[in-house]
């Protein structure tokens, strides 16, 4: 059983791995009651059956050899759970590893020195200010997974198994943060994961222990450097913007030309466009066409009279089509400050 000092030396280890402001789940933790009542009813049984054989003799010599027998019975004779195992030395010398169930352990000879959990264990561990290669401070929470898988290395090459694989997840976390730029943190995330579960397996290898995954929790930016990639996306958003408009602008002027030639070597599609052009105008607001006295000698040749006009009707068509495009523009400007000014 693990003494009152391990215990709280192991609670002062895990409330200096917890950051500040997380709270860990509070969950039903398995009971070792059915241990310590076997222990009892092992002295009691023993105790009791020499008491009763010798109760005619009962003295007070009687009583205190059923005492003695009874804790050598109970110190004797123990059970481990079913995730459990016990490492037991004999004469300071590693012997076996017993459990679970029932075991049995020489007084004075024996010692069962540790009892290791071998069920899936979660430690919380954090990186405070750990520097990226770009020099950028991070503050960096994470999870380790991990479970014991040989209990003789655990007791015989470490001293404090549980302590030493949080140091080591500290030491790896900002290892693995050291080699890449504070771009790549984000953006590979898992691969970071591997990494530092990599570094992790070779170094605790040789303790007995199997580190099942790693899981980046939360990664902290300080405060001024987050403004300034706010603002540099933000002005990256807006340089996309200002390009995508800019091909449109382009392919729509080169749709222009194209027609252009085409009404240039065909007069009827010309006059069919021209047509078409006064249609809709009229169809959409209702209205009479007039044409100004100065193109009456225009009508004597009508095609010349409907390419004065396809040139008038391009130029109007041109001036709404930029009208339109700054007002896109500006919209996308406003939607981008107001973002950031929620942001």
């Amino acid at each position: 059983m693990r003494s009152k000092s391990k215990r709280n030396e192991e609670k002062r280890v895990e409330s200096a791995v917890r950051p500040k402001g997380m709270v860990a789940p509070v969950g039903r933790k398995t009971s070792r009651n059915s241990v310590y009542i076997f222990a009892a009813s092992v002295f009691l049984i023993v105790a009791g059956a020499i008491l009763a054989a010798l109760w005619s003799m009962l003295t007070s010599t009687v009583v205190i050899v059923a005492v003695m027998a009874g804790a050598v019975a109970a110190f004797s004779i123990r059970i481990a759970p079913q995730w459990e195992r016990v490492v037991v030395l004999r004469l300071g010398n590693f012997n076996r590893i017993a459990g679970p169930g029932l075991y049995f352990v020489v007084p004075v000879v024996e010692h069962a020195t540790a009892h290791i959990d071998q069920r899936m264990i979660t430690t919380p561990f954090t990186a405070e200010e750990a520097l990226t290669a770009d020099l950028v401070p991070l503050d960096i929470d994470a999870v380790l997974f991990w479970m014991v898988w040989n209990p003789k290395d655990a007791c015989v090459e470490v001293e404090d198994y549980a302590s030493a694989i949080w140091w080591a997840a500290q030491t790896a976390l900002r290892d693995a943060v050291g080699r890449i730029n504070l771009a790549e943190v984000a953006t590979r995330r898992e691969q970071l994961d591997g990494e530092i579960k990599d570094i992790l397996d070779e170094k605790t290898r040789s303790w007995g222990i199997s580190v099942v995954s790693v899981e980046i929790r939360d990664i902290v930016i300080p405060k001024e450097l987050q403004d300034a990639m706010s603002k540099e996306a933000q002005a990256e958003r807006e340089r996309n913007a200002r390009l995508l408009l800019a091909e449109i602008e382009k392919d729509i002027s080169e749709m222009f030309v194209d027609a252009a030639a085409v009404y240039d070597r065909n007069d009827k599609a010309l006059q069919l466009r021209t047509m078409n052009l006064i249609y809709e105008s009229v169809k959409e607001k209702g209205g009479l066409v007039i044409a100004p006295s100065a193109f009456g000698e225009a009508f004597n040749n009508i095609d010349s009279f409907l390419k004065h006009l396809l040139r008038i009707a391009y130029a109007a068509w041109t001036v709404a089509w930029s009208s339109i495009s700054m007002a896109d523009a500006r919209r996308q400007r406003g939607y981008a400050h107001s973002s950031s000014c929620s942001r």
